[in-house]
């Protein structure tokens, strides 16, 4: 599956790292980690690990790092966005934590990072579909998403 060139390699390995994210932000919500502490914990124990259930994908460590730490530097701004693609009804405390921390993890490549708003809402909905792959999660998470990037990065849709 490797291109001449890596770059087949280069952007599964950055999927996984966003697997990863989404992840590690779950799982700091739920334990009270830090951003470091759950870092080390994956890096050590998930990249690349095999275990009985099978092996783990090798991810971009560099790319896991950065998603995690701005997702918890701009939390605030990302939740706010998440906030308004929801209704009004539904605060994003209300939805399922995995949805959260994955919002959160595309909320920081939205907000801080140089990938395109397309690639981040299809990453972002094949994490989804990763996780809730019976569910019409994605089509959800499609939707916040693509409101979301047209708030923070509207010049992308401009044609």
């Amino acid at each position: 599956m490797t291109g001449a060139d890596g770059k087949q390699d280069k952007k599964q390995m950055r999927s996984a790292a966003r697997l990863y994210a989404v992840q590690a932000l779950f799982q700091m919500e739920t334990s009270g980690q830090t951003v470091k502490a759950v870092c080390r914990e994956f890096e050590v124990h998930r990249f690349g690990a095999t275990y009985d259930e099978g092996e783990f994908a090798e991810g971009d460590v560099d790319h896991f790092r950065e998603v995690v730490e701005k997702a918890v530097n701009w939390q605030g701004k990302i939740d706010q966005m998440t906030d308004r693609a929801l209704v009004a009804a539904w605060p994003i405390d209300r939805i399922d934590p995995v949805i959260r921390a994955l919002f959160r993890a595309a909320g920081a490549e939205l907000v801080d990072m140089g990938t395109p708003p397309k690639v981040t809402i299809n990453e972002y909905v094949d994490v989804a579909k990763a996780f809730f792959p019976d569910g019409k999660e994605s089509k959800f998470v499609n939707a916040v998403l693509d409101h979301m990037a047209r708030e923070a990065r509207p010049q992308a849709f401009s044609a």
